[in-house]
């Protein structure tokens, strides 16, 4: 008889700690999606470098507050909400400071460039000619004489542009992107910043005035931050 009791008292104790794992598993799965909108996040290959540290890191703070049921949620609440404080600072700081955003997020790569791979750029960014013809197979993409640019973006996309694509071989460039000159721009245009703050003065504007102004077909095109 006595055991009879503790088997049912032992059996009543493991179902609420399974109803309290239901529970908090259901909580942190509400609360993380919350979190991700306040934090404005993307698609999973979209994420940055520090986007996909900090998932990994709420991922693994959130699992172990639904293993250690026995323990206050605080314990886990309190360190999600400062890496989410501390991802949003980062974030805005982004929009601010492109000298932050570049230390944070890195600069694109011409890995391709009108046809020529660069080796040294490939080498500098560890990107091995095999993880180059994988991306290109992925992309249905059978040699690489088909591809005119490929750009290595900040978040270890692959951007592509076929020869086909556009047969005058001009892009639209980047020179000036939230009121920052692009300066490995200027150089693969073969212009500089004089050339770049002549033409602007024309118009009689300043490198700050700018919000984005590209370069095509040997032409400088100008969106004014009171535009947008």
């Amino acid at each position: 008889m006595i055991k009879k009791i503790f088997y049912t008292h032992n059996n009543i104790g493991d179902n609420m700690n399974y109803f309290t794992i239901f529970l908090r598993s259901s909580f942190f799965y509400i609360l993380i999606a919350v979190l991700y909108r306040l934090m404005g996040k993307r698609e999973v290959g979209e994420l940055s470098i520090m986007d996909l540290v900090v998932s990994i890191f709420i991922a693994q703070i959130a699992s172990i507050g639904i293993e250690n049921y026995d323990k206050s949620i605080f314990y886990s609440l309190v360190p999600i909400s400062v890496l989410v404080t501390l991802q949003i600072i980062s974030s805005i700081l982004e929009l601010k400071s492109d000298k932050f955003r570049k230390v944070i997020d890195g600069n694109i790569s011409i890995i391709i460039n009108k046809g020529i791979i660069d080796l040294e750029e490939m080498e500098k960014q560890r990107y091995n000619l095999e993880d180059l013809l994988v991306e290109l197979r992925s992309k249905g993409i059978k040699s690489i004489e088909e591809v005119d640019y490929a750009i290595l973006e900040t978040n270890g996309k692959l951007s592509i542009f076929k020869v086909s694509d556009d047969k005058t071989r001009t892009y639209p460039l980047p020179v000036i992107v939230d009121g920052v000159i692009q300066e490995d721009t200027l150089i693969q245009i073969g212009k500089s910043t004089k050339w770049l703050k002549n033409e602007l003065e024309k118009d009689n504007m300043q490198i700050d005035d700018i919000f984005y102004a590209f370069y095509k077909n040997n032409n400088l095109f100008l969106i004014k931050k009171d535009n947008i």
